[in-house]
């Protein structure tokens, strides 16, 4: 059987041929209300600030990218949905585009709401993490890397909050942040550019898995 991804990808051609894409230097996805000076600001809701309303699960109709940007977006998607916005993002962008995002640190919310010595209490608020202020899915760095390689990336660079070897994609953090746990930061946050050919094996089996519990498969 296909993996989802195989399914997915196929999406951006049917996408073209309904919208006619416009040039952009810099996109910032799910802005909400804290929008960016010199960017896109994309959000599905009207915020102060937003300069497209655009549901970006269909796509987005754009071309020659330079920088894209979310910041805290990517979890309160659908896995699929995720995935699916990897795979338009790796095709908007230039040959010498930057994807940078930035989400919850899975590894960060494990060591933080579980293991403690109150298993109820644990038990809430891991389970808070996942499915609270709308969040659909956690990454941690492995598998968010093997994701974006998969979808067409050629190397995903991890970053620490504001700093960036791009000018433009420096300081441009606004969540707040939790303090650092045992070396581990709260926020995960990686920039992937170049343009790959080959996907990792090693999400194969999971994706099934997960897919497969979902009954979608």
């Amino acid at each position: 059987m296909p993996s989802p991804w195989h399914y997915l990808s196929r999406a951006p051609m049917k996408f073209r041929k309904v919208f006619l894409p416009s040039s952009a230097e810099r996109l910032h996805l799910g802005s909400g209300p804290q929008s960016l000076s010199g960017w896109v600001n994309i959000d599905i809701v009207r915020y102060p600030g937003v300069d497209r309303v655009l549901d970006v699960r269909r796509g987005l109709p754009f071309k020659d990218v330079r920088f894209i940007f979310a910041e805290h977006f990517i979890e309160h998607l659908d896995l699929n949905d995720a995935m699916y916005l990897f795979l338009e993002c790796r095709r908007v962008l230039r040959d010498d585009g930057v994807l940078r995002l930035s989400t919850p640190n899975l590894d960060w919310v494990w060591a933080t709401h579980y293991g403690g010595e109150d298993a109820v209490s644990d038990c809430f608020k891991l389970n808070g993490a996942f499915r609270g202020w709308g969040h659909r899915f956690l990454y941690n760095e492995s598998t968010l890397r093997s994701l974006l390689l998969q979808a067409g990336f050629a190397t995903v660079v991890r970053r620490d909050y504001g700093e960036s070897m791009y000018p433009e994609l420096r300081g441009i953090e606004r969540h707040e942040r939790s303090e650092d746990f045992k070396g581990l930061a709260d926020i995960l946050i990686v920039e992937a550019s170049g343009r790959g050919s080959a996907a990792p094996a090693d999400l194969e089996e999971p994706q099934r898995d997960f897919f497969h519990k979902l009954g979608a498969a």
